[in-house]
């Protein structure tokens, strides 16, 4: 018997007719797809997530519903991340056209950030996350609520979230991929002694998960790039509020960074 594997159907829905539904559910059914979740998104759309152990049912399943005259097929793919975020939300989430490892959320939507986060942070490895935002945006609480969400501890590297926090040096239980290391850019950067950041260079090339709030002043200040970032997360107010860095110069410290 094949393995079964999950893939992602959307559709748009043209007309929602009564027993349209019902129609889609008995052909997956005949062909024994299984449906594992289905949900509406946003713009008449909805989105399954199915299982099958044959692709050629897939291929069949497609051909079957470009027949119906309500809908039209958007994507039937093995399912990404985002995928699994809209069918679970209702929603997409937002990505830049140009940067497309840019993902951004308004402060309402950190219920879908902390859960996209959180899928991030389960993986082990080496990732490099920035988190831009303005002041009291909620990034140092989403990062601490994904860690906890992908059941990983947190440690403040550098941090204002309760007083200015510049670690010097880590205990040697407290170096594991079981950890999700917070570094504020700007604390690092502009603010801490030469023993913090010898401690954050030597963390950055180990193989854990980092990231960076403020990442716009970690990659002025040193000598990592945006395209060392493998995620950058954008928390805004609301959807046109501008994440201005242009007055944080070195040495300036009354901007409010919490």
């Amino acid at each position: 018997m094949n393995e079964k594997k999950e893939w992602y159907l959307e559709y748009q829905i043209h007309q929602n007719r009564p027993g349209l539904m019902g129609d889609i559910s008995s052909t997956l059914g005949m062909l024994s797809i299984n449906i594992i979740t289905i949900n509406g998104v946003e713009n008449q759309r909805r989105a399954f997530l199915l299982q099958c152990d044959d692709d050629q049912k897939i291929v069949l399943m497609e051909k079957l519903l470009k027949q119906i005259s309500n809908i039209t097929v958007t994507a039937l793919r093995e399912p990404t991340l985002i995928d699994r975020m809209a069918i679970r939300h209702g929603r997409y989430i937002s990505r830049d056209c140009s940067d497309r490892k840019t993902f951004r959320f308004c402060r309402e939507d950190l219920g879908l950030l902390v859960d996209f986060l959180g899928e991030i942070c389960k993986r082990d490895g080496h990732q490099l996350i920035g988190v831009r935002g303005m002041p009291r945006v909620g990034k140092t609480e989403s990062i601490i609520a994904a860690s906890v969400n992908a059941n990983k501890r947190w440690n403040l590297i550098s941090s204002t979230i309760l007083r200015q926090t510049a670690r010097t040096s880590l205990a040697e239980n407290e170096l594991s991929a079981d950890y999700i290391y917070i570094i504020d850019g700007i604390v690092t950067c502009l603010r801490a002694n030469e023993a913090h950041q010898t401690l954050v260079r030597d963390l950055m090339r180990m193989n854990y998960t980092k990231i960076i709030e403020h990442p716009d002043i970690f990659v002025r200040e040193t000598e990592y790039q945006w395209d060392d970032f493998d995620y950058i997360i954008e928390i805004r107010n609301t959807p046109d509020e501008e994440i201005r860095y242009d007055l944080i110069t070195t040495g300036f410290n009354s901007f409010d960074i919490s």
